[in-house]
């Protein structure tokens, strides 16, 4: 089995004791390319150091709406700056992550607006995918994307929205995000979601340590899960999985231009 993992946090901190160790096992075990995302501006030095050194990490740099209060308006100066002088690198792929997040109440709904929009913008300036993280907000996230129309689209991460609110991303050219919410019993929308979507449009995740699956409940998430991620979601999806990791991954070569 070949798997992409289009979401993780591999530089945090959660992995400093074992990363080398999880990198190489979850290269053993078919997970041919991982994504590392930063999420505030501290952090994206290390994201990239993480992600050159090893020739299967790639680098997406962002700013997370969660650490709106982290964030200065020099950061996205900064952020053009980091993007202008890695153009064309083969280990940066993507701007991200960023989006809307209107879960939490005391995340400021204007300035995180704003920053999605100039995100938005510098995912168009340099033709990059954006990646999206969109929590209780999808219908803004999709009236924002049909102004901005990003010729590259991106992907919609840990997607756990309707039917409906699919077929909109899709037909803005995103792909969607699966991981480990879709393998707990209880997500009952999303699973019976899951089966309705059309092979092309999704691509896997793990968002380690995140987001652990059912069958690792209260454990660090990591790309070593991707595996048994894959399997659980085509059951509930009624495909094999073997043909699920194929099209997830060739999916995500399409999005990242690899």
């Amino acid at each position: 089995m070949r798997l992409i993992d289009t979401h993780t946090h591999l530089d945090f901190p959660d992995f400093d004791a074992d990363r080398q160790r999880l990198l190489a096992n979850a290269q053993a075990l078919g997970v041919e390319r991982m994504v590392v995302l930063g999420v505030y501006e501290g952090n994206w030095q290390r994201v990239w150091d993480l992600a050159c050194s090893t020739p299967n990490l790639h680098a997406a740099l962002g700013l997370h709406p969660v650490y709106l209060d982290q964030h200065r308006p020099e950061h996205l100066a900064q952020l053009r700056d980091w993007l202008e002088r890695l153009q064309g690198h083969p280990h940066l792929c993507a701007v991200g992550e960023f989006g809307l997040d209107f879960y939490l109440p005391e995340l400021d709904k204007g300035r995180q607006q704003a920053l999605f929009e100039a995100q938005l913008q510098l995912a168009c300036d340099f033709a990059l995918p954006a990646l999206l993280h969109v929590r209780r907000s999808h219908a803004q996230v999709i009236a924002t994307l049909k102004r901005y129309r990003p010729a590259r689209a991106g992907i919609i991460h840990a997607f756990a929205g309707s039917y409906e609110e699919a077929r909109e991303y899709i037909r803005l050219g995103f792909k969607l995000g699966l991981g480990g919410a879709a393998t707990w019993p209880q997500a009952l929308r999303l699973r019976k979601t899951l089966p309705r979507l059309p092979l092309e449009s999704v691509v896997l995740e793990t968002d380690a340590p995140d987001m652990a699956p059912a069958m690792f409940p209260g454990v660090r998430n990591s790309p070593v899960h991707l595996p048994q991620i894959a399997g659980a979601l085509a059951e509930v999806m009624g495909i094999e999985a073997e043909r699920l990791a194929h099209v997830s991954s060739r999916n995500a070569c399409e999005v990242f231009g690899w």
